[in-house]
């Protein structure tokens, strides 16, 4: 049986998490908020013992940056030999940018 991974989760998907909570309670329907998030926590939890099991992020193509799909959301994390890292969440609409390289593109 494979070893289970750590997950973590950066500041800036914490933050998406509150945010998504945030929005649906603002549009008085905290239970939604409070049931999305639960959900993609949930389907975190599944990556410890089966990190590859979101597909590559399209826009980066790289084998260590993956996404799972949550409708209406994308959780998008790290994979490494430490573990898996949740970077964003993101609405499943949002196209993923690199940020510029310092002095130009």
């Amino acid at each position: 049986m494979p070893q289970k991974r750590r997950i973590t989760f950066a500041d800036a998907a914490v933050a998406d998490l509150q945010a998504i909570r945030e929005w649906y309670t603002a549009q008085h329907v905290p239970e939604v908020g409070e049931r999305l998030v639960r959900e993609v926590v949930s389907e975190v939890e599944g990556l410890a013992a089966f990190p590859e099991l979101g597909r590559l992020v399209p826009e980066f193509g790289v084998t260590h940056l993956r996404e799972l799909i949550h409708p209406p959301f994308r959780i998008v994390y790290r994979l490494d030999a430490a573990g898996v890292r949740v970077v964003r969440v993101w609405r499943s609409e949002r196209i993923l940018e690199l940020p510029e390289s310092p002095g130009g593109a």
